[in-house]
């Protein structure tokens, strides 16, 4: 009984210390985001994506971000008002899970919409969606194959 105690505390110990993560460590950790994280460093979104949420992020991975061209993507870079509009086109306020998603136009954190197509996969504007539902503690980030840019 004692060691069945012992084990018990031992356990919700390490659960509460154990940290969550948020949006941005969540992307950082995945490891095939370094893109992403240095444009969010570079348009100072960092602690916005770390606050308080819940955000959806439809995240593009490094690959998606190789297909812009590199001066292109030096510039855009350098460019905090463009960049920022960029990234928080990737953003939609609240949680919004896999089965939740609906066909569509959503309203983004930048304030024009993204149309979701949910014909032959999900989309967001021509970006396909290839992973879903990574939970973090303030939202979900659901990883797309290219960079959307607003209209």
């Amino acid at each position: 009984m004692k060691s069945f105690l012992i084990a018990s505390v031992l356990a919700f110990g390490l659960s509460v210390s154990a940290q969550a993560k948020d949006i941005v460590d969540t992307a950082v950790g995945a490891g095939n985001f370094k893109t992403l994280a240095a444009a969010l460093t570079a348009a100072g979104l960092v602690d916005t994506l770390k606050g308080k949420g819940p955000f959806t992020v439809f995240a593009p991975t490094d690959e998606a971000f190789a297909k812009i061209p590199k001066a292109d993507l030096d510039a855009l870079l350098k460019d905090k008002a463009k960049l920022t509009s960029i990234l928080t086109y990737h953003v939609v306020a609240g949680k919004v899970m896999a089965a939740d998603v609906k066909a569509g136009k959503v309203k983004t954190v930048q304030g024009s919409e993204i149309t979701i197509s949910t014909t032959s996969g999900v989309k967001v504007d021509n970006a396909n969606v290839i992973k879903t539902d990574i939970t973090a503690d303030n939202g979900v980030i659901h990883v797309i194959d290219s960079v959307v840019m607003p209209k």
